[in-house]
């Protein structure tokens, strides 16, 4: 969870009291968030050379206090003593707006983008430090070290819109960088930040792209290369007036999340918040950014208390959620429902257990009644698959195999070439930047983590018998994370002899425990009622050739082939290290839900 640290004079001064360590720390307490440490009381050099601070720790799903503006305001809103601003928008004096115009090529590299003009902003050294800090903590926490979004911040008075959001070749990319005096194209960049410790760690996320993003003005003036770095043109400074906020990002939600964060943080510092028309060109769609409306959302009288188990009307709950932010006027329909309206600041009220929880904390968790409730507020059940899982563990495990748990990931080697498999660049999960080679791709099969069991191993007495019953993962561009896991079972036996009659007789177990029948290829296809599985011979490179089966299931009138079992090839073993023959078994579990 991320710590932020807070002048604690200016806290106090804004909560409108002096509070001693321990009263601190209950409030902090009763609001749900941790006081790490108070350097008041610390002896450390370091420490007693600046103004003493408070140092918090936030719930790592609180973007809205990741700044001492948003740890002051919800405290204050918490403590009653204001409430949660009205966010509005206020167009230009002429009546038009600044437009930012994603181009097509975008879509190859990072192809959402929004923004935001504050007007008028008051900036002191403060303000602007924590500005800038909070920039920083939204790309480390919420933007996933600038993965899924980056900020880019500049001073509108020295650009002119309307704005462009391009992607081009590196070589076709020249400006200043931030705080730098010579001109430099994309590829000189790429080498001149490559040893910086804060901004080398980023460069990876575009720099073996045939384009990077930029965003130009109307004079074709680079204001930033996101996610690395700003122009130095357009840099904010102590006496910036006007700031034109440019977020792009891989995720459609999280870029006008990131929005609504520095909007509500430092809105309140500007004589106006102006939006700006975002127009895609890939699309000819249009819109208007940010939406300062607020989410509307229903809970249940009924579920609050009886989470709780409390009894409070729902004029009592409204007032309590008050507290916590939310807005929630008493709903004339029905009196067990409360609508309520979420404000742009809580990106993590998701379902009307959020909203359970910030009514605890409201109400304070110290005060709960303590009882075992009459009714559980949710039945356990475990996930089809989990249940289905669990019925291959336990029948391979009373049949004698010892059950294994490698890691999903594995080499890009170890997934493919060592099993004789190419790689056609659309199956495996790459990572984008692996720490080490031994990690590399998200495994698409269980194979390669049970014969480095079993190499680890070696030394052991034989047959050893291991299976394991885990998930492997895909790129899938249907769903919408572009990926999707399977559940696999896989067993391995290593001795003196292949033992494929072992993994065939574990497959056969397996299968009448599932209340699967063995029938004949012919009676398959003959009758289109019956169901059941067979076996026949494959040609399969991973297995010594002749010595491969494939295992075919006919199921719902749908025919599928859901493994393969067999003796591996010499070669897999050499490349494994492993001094026996082994055969191996791998079936694809989902196919049976």
């Amino acid at each position: 969870m991320p710590t932020i640290a807070v002048d604690k004079a200016e806290l106090f001064k804004a909560l409108g009291r002096e509070y001693t360590t321990d009263e601190f720390d209950e409030l902090c307490f009763e609001f749900g968030i941790e006081l790490d440490e108070d350097t008041s009381q610390s002896k450390k050099p370091e420490d007693l050379a600046q103004p003493p601070q408070l140092k918090i720790e936030i719930p790592a799903n609180r973007y809205d206090m990741l700044c001492f503006e948003g740890i002051a305001l919800n405290l204050r809103v918490f403590l009653e003593k204001q409430q949660l601003p009205k966010w509005t928008l206020t167009p230009p004096p002429s009546g038009e707006l600044q437009t930012l115009t994603i181009q097509p090529e975008t879509e190859q590299i990072r192809r959402y983008c929004s923004g935001v003009i504050l007007r008028n902003i008051e900036f002191n050294q403060d303000r602007y430090d924590s500005f800038i800090a909070l920039q920083d903590k939204l790309h480390q926490n919420l933007a996933r070290q600038r993965t899924l979004v980056s900020i880019g911040t500049h001073d509108l008075d020295t650009i002119q819109g309307p704005f462009s959001y391009e992607a081009l070749p590196p070589e076709q990319i020249e400006f200043v960088p931030l705080n730098q005096t010579k001109k430099m194209n994309g590829k000189e960049l790429m080498e001149f930040y490559e040893k910086d410790k804060h901004l080398g760690r980023y460069l990876h996320i575009i720099r073996d792209s045939p384009v990077y993003p930029v965003i130009y003005d109307a004079n074709r003036t680079v204001l930033s290369l996101p996610p690395i770095i700003n122009g130095d043109h357009s840099k904010i400074t102590l006496n910036t007036k006007n700031v034109f906020i440019e977020i792009t990002a891989l995720d459609k939600t999280k870029v006008e999340v990131v929005n609504h964060m520095l909007v509500a943080m430092f809105g309140p510092y500007a004589e106006s918040i102006e939006p700006i028309k975002i127009i895609s060109d890939h699309n000819n769609e249009s819109r208007v950014a940010p939406d300062l409306t607020p989410r509307q959302m229903q809970a249940e009288v009924d579920y609050l208390n009886g989470c709780t188990g409390l009894n409070l009307s729902p004029e009592e709950i409204s007032k309590l959620l008050g507290r916590m932010g939310y807005t929630v006027p008493p709903s004339k329909a029905d009196s067990n429902i409360l609508d309520v309206s979420v404000p742009i600041n809580r990106a993590d009220v998701l379902h009307q257990a959020d909203v359970m929880e910030d009514f605890a904390i409201a109400y304070g968790f110290n005060r709960l009644p303590r009882y075992y409730p009459n009714k559980s507020a949710a039945v356990a059940a475990p996930l089809p698959i989990n249940k289905l899982a669990d019925i291959v563990r336990f029948e391979a495990a009373t049949a004698g195999w010892s059950e294994v748990m490698p890691l999903i990931l594995c080499s890009h080697d170890e997934n493919f070439e060592w099993l004789n498999r190419k790689d056609d660049g659309k199956t495996a999960i790459k990572l984008a930047n692996p720490k080490t080679a031994e990690y590399q791709v998200v495994r698409t099969s269980l194979l390669p983590g049970l014969l480095k069991t079993l190499n680890s191993n070696k030394h052991h007495a034989v047959p050893i018998k291991i299976f394991e019953s885990s998930d492997v993962g895909y790129i899938d561009l249907s769903q919408e994370r572009k990926t999707r896991n399977e559940r696999h079972f896989a067993a391995a036996i290593m001795g003196k002899t292949s033992g494929f009659e072992q993994v065939h007789g574990l497959l056969d177990r397996l299968m009448l425990m599932l209340r699967c029948a063995f029938i004949t290829r012919e009676e398959g296809l003959k009758d289109d009622k019956l169901e059941g599985y067979w076996i026949e011979e494959v040609d399969d490179p991973t297995f010594l050739k002749g010595h491969a089966a494939s295992i075919n299931l006919k199921m719902a009138g749908k025919q599928h082939k859901i493994g393969v079992f067999g003796i591996l090839h010499p070669s897999v073993l050499h490349k494994f290290e492993l001094p026996y023959p082994v055969s191996t078994l791998e079936i694809d579990l989902q196919v049976f839900l």
